[in-house]
């Protein structure tokens, strides 16, 4: 209700007062008394302001209220509200003006949850993500994107895109999907502390109308990937490398026996050792792959049992004794004679056999591979040291990579494959265990195992 509808009642009531004074007026005069006058006066001052009061009180005093109200809620102050005893129309207008409020505060605190939830989201996305509007002005950036970019939100908020992104490939791509208006894909590779891989993907953003209003980058690490793209690659050209020597041996051996006439006795005797030597180093070969393609399938299980650690000692040293006198080497087993824990008996074999076999290789004539097992609180370690060739510092990161080989002239002509330390360590890994080496050139090598002390039946992992 506007104050304007009020004019009329007050401009009737004015009429009606000056009637009433001119009346008094004419009164008086006919009366001769100025007393009369100046009463009638008075009474007619009274009931004027009695009835402006009650028009301001009643209808100017709210409206003002109203229009300060809605005026704090056009500022934004959603919880301001109309508080005044009135009736009729303006009680309906308070009651609307105070639900319009309690509205305008709801959809407020949905809007603050909202932002907050897509805030959270974006913030803790495991990508990078840039919006960029129609312009090629950013908007937004979240915390993965500054990792990867460095600096803070205000280095790029704000800015053109071209300006502040120093990287041509995300100019073009930027550039494709606003000319495009489609996803576009592509892969760039960023040098900071570390070479990162990232595949990123351009999307344009439409409005209900289906006009172009911006694009948003994605860009997701896929470094890992990349690692264990490599690794299958090179995986696959050792493995090829492998297989091809002693394959190459034995056909060449063999043929060489064919176009010969077998009489010479000696010859063939030699030529058939080196071909038993190359299909037995074949063997083991294969063996270690699937040995190692068991051990890292994702459903790959350890068959827990209660184990002695002296039995598994008892069944493994024999055949590395033997090894051991052939190199001249002096193989020392210290332990404990009860220890007892619960473990993969394969695994734990296999763990002695190829690491001590390892020692026993690398070790020259009259020096010394120690095998050592004890109880340590929770937990059972084994160590194997010996006074080999050693290690170089360089090399111990990558010793337990698989066909990786210090030596490989050297480690040929052991008879390895290239894979025991690999499989030393995905054992020890299934066990929730941890592996340790230090090694010293020309001094010799130690490596410490920690296996969790198991004392009761579990489940297979």
């Amino acid at each position: 209700m506007r104050l304007d509808s009020f004019q009329p009642m007050i401009r009737y009531a004015l009429i009606i007062l000056g009637i009433v004074i001119l009346t008094g007026i004419v009164i008086a005069q006919f009366m001769s008394n100025y007393f009369v006058l100046f009463l009638v006066l008075l009474t007619e001052y009274i009931i004027l302001m009695m009835m402006l009061h009650y028009v301001y009180d009643k209808y100017v005093k709210p409206i003002k209220k109203a229009t300060s109200t809605l005026d704090e809620l056009v500022k934004g102050n959603f919880s301001a509200r109309m508080h005044h005893p009135v009736t009729g129309s303006m009680a309906d207008l308070l009651m609307k003006i105070n639900k319009l409020a309690r509205s305008l505060s709801e959809l407020s605190l949905n809007e603050k949850i909202q932002a907050e939830q897509l805030t959270t989201v974006i913030e803790n996305i495991q990508s990078g993500l840039v919006l960029i509007d129609e312009r090629g002005y950013i908007h937004l950036v979240n915390k993965n994107f500054l990792s990867i970019f460095g600096g803070t939100e205000q280095d790029y908020i704000g800015y053109l895109y071209y300006d502040i992104l120093d990287n041509e490939k995300i100019h073009k791509m930027i550039q494709q999907t606003f000319l495009y208006e489609e996803n576009i894909k592509d892969s760039i590779v960023i040098e900071n502390d570390t070479r990162q891989y990232f595949e990123i993907i351009g999307a344009p953003i439409f409005d209900n109308r289906n006009l172009l209003k911006g694009a948003v980058l994605v860009l997701y690490d896929i470094t890992e990937m990349k690692k264990l793209e490599t690794m299958r690659k090179d995986f696959v050209a050792n493995v090829s490398h492998e297989l091809k020597t002693p394959i190459t041996s034995i056909r060449g051996f063999s043929e060489t026996l064919l176009d010969d006439d077998l009489n010479d006795k000696e010859t063939a005797k030699h030529f058939l050792s080196i071909i038993n030597e190359e299909s037995k180093r074949l063997q083991a070969l294969i063996a270690d792959l699937l040995t190692l393609s068991k051990l890292e399938k994702d459903d790959s299980r350890l068959e827990l049992s209660e184990i002695q650690m002296k039995k598994i000692v008892d069944e493994v040293i024999p055949v590395l004794k033997q090894k051991a006198i052939h190199h001249g080497v002096r193989l020392t087993i210290d332990m404990d004679q009860d220890i007892s824990f619960y473990a993969d008996r394969n695994g734990i074999k296999q763990i002695l056999i190829n690491l001590l076999g390892n020692s026993i290789d690398y070790t020259p004539r009259d020096g010394e591979v120690i095998l050592l097992a004890e109880q340590q609180n929770d937990s059972i370690r084994l160590m194997v040291r010996d006074t080999g060739i050693g290690i170089p510092q360089e090399a111990l990161p990558r010793i337990f990579e698989r066909f990786y080989r210090v030596d490989k002239a050297r480690s040929r002509n052991t008879g390895g494959t290239g894979l025991g330390l690999a499989i030393v360590k995905h054992i020890v890994e299934l066990h929730k265990g941890k592996i340790e080496i230090q090694s010293t050139v020309n001094v010799g090598t130690t490596i410490n195992i920690y296996l969790p002390l198991i004392k009761k039946t579990l489940s297979n992992h």
